[in-house]
């Protein structure tokens, strides 16, 4: 027996895609803009803060998609958010070792660093928010309703499944 998808894979699979996509946009856009205002250091700059927030906003869903493999485990709910508070604190760390090795490099251009990385994060925040306006799912679209069948064998037993009496 196969455990069924969380339908919330298909929403991250897709915040992914699109993901991806938007930073080769943001690479080339910030790098040129970078590169027209600060040199070959905005350039650098601009392509490190651009490549900086996909690798680490991209981190927080592929994590939640690789616990979700554990769907259906008994163990689900505790290795789903140790795996997820797991990778906020891994990538909160990483994130602030990575800012300090750049502060004093003499080729980052600290505004076209700052201002691509923010464009970035804003970027990837609208795509969230377009990926969950625009997909269809249902509050209740991980739970099992019971079939024709079902209701058929507790008719048989003498159950009753018109619900509660009131």
């Amino acid at each position: 027996m196969t455990t069924p998808a969380l339908s919330s894979t298909r929403l991250f699979r897709t915040t992914l895609v699109w993901s991806g996509i938007a930073t080769a946009a943001l690479a080339v856009v910030g790098g040129v803009l970078g590169l027209i205002v600060a040199g070959p250091s905005g350039l650098w700059s601009a392509l490190v803060a651009v490549l900086m927030a996909a690798v680490f906003l991209g981190f927080t869903a592929a994590s939640i998609l690789i616990a979700n493999r554990w769907y259906g485990d008994p163990l689900f709910v505790p290795i789903f958010f140790g795996s997820v508070m797991g990778g906020w604190i891994l990538k909160f760390v990483v994130f602030l070792v990575v800012l300090f090795l750049l502060r004093d490099q003499p080729w980052l251009a600290p505004m076209v660093f700052l201002i691509a990385l923010v464009v970035s994060i804003l970027v990837s925040l609208a795509i969230d928010v377009l990926v969950m306006m625009r997909m269809r799912v249902s509050a209740v679209s991980d739970t099992t309703l019971p079939t024709a069948a079902d209701v058929e064998a507790g008719e048989r037993r003498g159950g009753d499944s018109s619900g509660p009496q009131g």
